[in-house]
This record gives structure tokens, sequence and C-alpha cells, in this order.
């Protein structure tokens, strides 16, 4: 897993390397040389090539002079744009007009508000000249920490990044600003006490295999949801946790009418306990607690709505069930009205569930907004509900409650549709159940779910079904580590 540093750790480490014996003009020369190299890749040799350096004061533009210097000596043409010389317009229009690339030396990690003054100017430049662009460490006007843009902000094709990646790059809009990012050793040891963030990938997914003694139920999984008209939700959870490798999946829906709904397909559908408007009752949380040693995880929530007497079979289920859990969508509901049954199931050493909110549902957990830092967000639900947070949206975050995190960089908006959601928890629930740790079988299952989307992608708009589809290609290639995106 590549490790993710804040701006104030990357610092830390900065300072670390420093004070133990390597100087500071030392980690300068050898970021400008490794932003060199990478600089001529991106112009594709040097014959009549030119580059336009823009520099800000501080280490990144240090980075950028090194890297002009360099260039010149390979026979590129060089212009440079300082803050600490000034500039005229004019001038750097014309350096912006005949460039092959442009360096964004100007801010760094730490950089936070709004930019003004000649960094708005020079971006806004850069920007209409409409050149390729490299950025150091991360594009300029860009919230190292959160990834937020507020006004004009450096779009890059290519950022190279030292040492580590900074979580400004992973998260929107940052992300889209970056382009493809490239993280370089420059000799700085990124190593962290205590809490760590890291970004999800393909060497890091837990598959399992079959084992050679299974049998259907050695991954048995149980799927508790829907309600009048919404009996699609577990139904497509289930089919999701089948296809993510689960033997045997039941379905368990509030009714008769709901259980014929489910029934028909792979998926077996078992009838719970209902009220007269189709909703569960109360007293299925009974039967699903009576018959769960049979099952190896449990997944509630898609389609339950919101009636109490659902809420309160949720609640109780949560509290007692002794298999690995997924919290989903109108479950995530009833635990925000009472999150004291988590507080229950950790005090009675039941294991952590995972909880899936995305935005809303983390407000009404949380008692308040994501906020623009979505990693210390998911960190505090983690920490005050004893679960692993998987905060669902653009730049998805599964934290643990010790503060352990990682980004998950898959996915996109082809995920924003109904019925997503509902895939994601089957893939978790199914990980769960072939005996996946919560936090990897979160990761992974975040992983694949957008890996899915883009495989899927081979017709304009995806419909949460086009997900499940998409699975079992995208299981056979990320299991033989390949990226079915790369590898298409």
């Amino acid at each position: 897993m590549k490790v993710v540093l804040t701006p104030a750790e990357m610092a830390a480490a900065d300072r670390h390397a420093i004070e133990h014996g390597t100087p500071e003009e030392v980690l300068v020369e050898r970021a400008g040389r490794a932003l060199a190299r990478h600089a001529l890749r991106m112009l594709g040799g040097t014959y009549g090539r030119r580059v336009a350096v823009v520099a800000g004061k501080g280490n990144n533009g240090a980075d950028g002079r090194v890297a002009a210097r360099l260039l010149r000596a390979r026979g590129v043409g060089v212009d440079e744009c300082s803050f600490d010389d000034g500039f005229y317009v004019a001038e750097l229009r014309r350096m912006l007009g005949r460039a092959d690339l442009v360096i964004d030396a100007m801010y760094g990690t730490g950089f936070r508000g709004r930019l003004d003054g000649a960094g708005a100017v020079i971006t806004q430049e850069v920007l209409i000249a409409s050149v390729p662009v490299l950025a150091v460490d991360i594009p300029s006007g860009v919230n190292g920490t959160t990834g937020a843009v507020e006004g004009v902000a450096m779009r890059a094709d290519e950022t190279i990044c030292f040492a580590a990646y900074k979580p400004g790059l992973l998260f929107e809009p940052g992300r889209a600003h970056a382009g493809r990012v490239e993280v370089v050793d420059v000799g700085i040891d990124v190593t962290v006490t205590g809490p760590r963030l890291g970004v999800f990938e393909v060497s890091d997914l837990v598959l399992p295999e079959p084992r050679v003694d299974a049998h259907k139920w050695s991954s048995g999984c149980l799927v508790v949801g829907g309600s009048n008209g919404m009996v699609g939700a577990p139904v497509l959870s289930g089919s999701a946790a089948l296809r993510a490798g689960s033997g045997m999946v039941v379905c368990a829906v509030p009714g008769r009418d709901a259980a014929a709904a489910v029934s028909g397909r792979e998926l077996v559908a078992r009838a719970l306990p209902a009220t007269t408007d189709g909703s569960l009752d109360e007293g299925a949380a009974d039967e699903v607690l009576k018959d769960l040693a049979r099952f190896r995880a449990l997944a509630i929530g898609p389609g339950l709505g919101r009636e109490p007497t659902a809420q309160a079979a949720v609640r109780r289920v949560v509290a007692e069930a002794d298999v690995p859990l997924v919290i989903d969508a109108d479950a995530l509901n009833a635990i925000a009205v009472d999150p004291s049954v988590l507080e229950a199931r950790a005090a009675a050493g039941l294991g952590p569930p995972v909880l899936t909110p995305h935005a809303g549902e983390y407000e009404r957990l949380a008692g308040r907004p994501v906020g623009a830092d979505r990693v210390v967000a998911a960190r505090d639900l983690a920490a005050r509900l004893h679960a692993i947070v998987l905060l669902k949206g653009p730049g998805t975050v599964i934290a643990a409650p010790d503060g352990d995190a990682i980004v998950n960089p898959t996915g996109g908006p082809a995920l924003a549709t109904a019925g997503t959601g509902d895939v994601l928890t089957g893939v978790i629930a199914s990980l769960l159940a072939q005996g996946v740790d919560p936090l990897p079988a979160a990761a992974t299952a975040a992983y694949v779910h957008g890996r899915a989307a883009d495989v899927a992608r081979d017709t304009p708009d995806i419909v949460a079904s086009d997900l499940v589809e998409a699975l079992p290609r995208t299981l056979h290639e990320l299991r033989n580590r390949r990226d079915p995106v790369e590898t298409a």
C-alpha cells in the first residue's frame, strides 16, 4: 500500500531527513533531477523543445529551478518566470506561446486558501495557453490536505509527487486537477508512528481462492432488507454477493409477496414477519438471529425503509448478531437514532461491523456534515462507533477504530446511480463470508466495485445490475494481479 502523508507529516519527514544527515540542498537536487527526468519523458526528446518553468519562493520553486538548470544542460530551451524576480504578462504570454511544457513549481502541498496576486495571474495565463503542465508535488491552488480548490487552480496533465502521496491528490477536485500522479523516492523516510493512511493498490487486494473442501455453506451470506416496493435493493446485494464468491446467499425480506419477488433466480428467498404495509416487523429480529449460525456474514439495510418496527428489528440484530456484519442504507438510519447498540455490540466482544454511509447518512450518524477533510471525518466516526467506516463518495475512505485509514483510488461518476451502493454492500458481505477481516474486506470491495464500473462502461450509461454482471471478469483479472482497465 502506498503511503499517504499529510502536509504536516511530510514537513516533519523533511526535517527528520535533514536532522539525520541529508542536507536540504541534497534533497532539492534529488527532487529537481527527478523532475527534469519526468519532464524529458513528457517532452519525448530534447531537440527543438522548450519548457516554461513558473516558480515560487519555497522548496517547490527551488525544485523547479534545479530542473530548469538540468534541462538546459540537456539542450532543452528553458524560460523561467519567478515570483522573486517579478514578471510582465506580455513576457509570460510569449514564454507560454512557444512552450511545449509548463512546469508548475509555484506552490507546494502546504498551500491552503485562494490563489491571488502573481500566482493567480500566472495560473490563468497557463490555463488560457492550453500547454501541457507538469506539477511539482501538487498543482498550485489545490489544498494539499483536502483537495479543495477555492477560485482558480492549475490543471496538470501529470504531477510528480516526492516521497509519498498527499491527500489533496486523492480527493476531488484536487484529483482531477493533478492528472496522472507518479510518486518518486528522494531518500526521505516516510514511516509513520501512529495511525497510518495509505492508497489501496492491486497488490493489496485480499481475494480468497475457493478451498478444495468448500461447499455452498462455507461462505453462506444472509441479506436482510426490502420493504414494499424496495425488494430490488436486497436482490442487488445478494446477486453481487453470489458473483463475488459466496456459495449460498439467502435474501430475507418482509412478507411472502416480497419473498415471491425475490425467488426465481439463484438467490434463495426467505419471508420474514411483516407489518400490514409491507415493512419488517419488530419480531423479525428473532427469526434472523435464531438461524444466523448457518451463515458466515450478514448484510442488513438495503431497501429496508424507515418504519419504526423495521428500525427496532435492525437495532436488535446489530447488537446481537454474532457474525461479520455490514450495515447499509436504512439500517444506518436506524443506528443513527440510537447508536448505543454499537457500544453494546463492542461490549459483548462482537467484531466491528462495516458501516457504508454516503454523505447524508454520515451526517445523520455523526450529527455534522462530512466537511472538507474526508479522512478526519471517517476516522472520527469509526472511533466513536467502534466500527469500520467506509465513507462513500469521490475518494472513498475506509477507516478503522484505531485510526488506520485507506483511500480507494477507483470509481468515479459512473457510480452515481441508484443501486450501486447495494452492489458494494453485497461484495463486502461476500468477502466477510469468505473469511476476510473487516478492514481489508471493505477496502478490497471498494476497489473491486470501482473497477467493475470501469469494466461495465462498454455501454454509454451503466446501471447497478451492469456492475453485478461485470464482477466475474473484474475479479478474474484482479485475482491475477492484472488491472482490467489497463489490460482491456
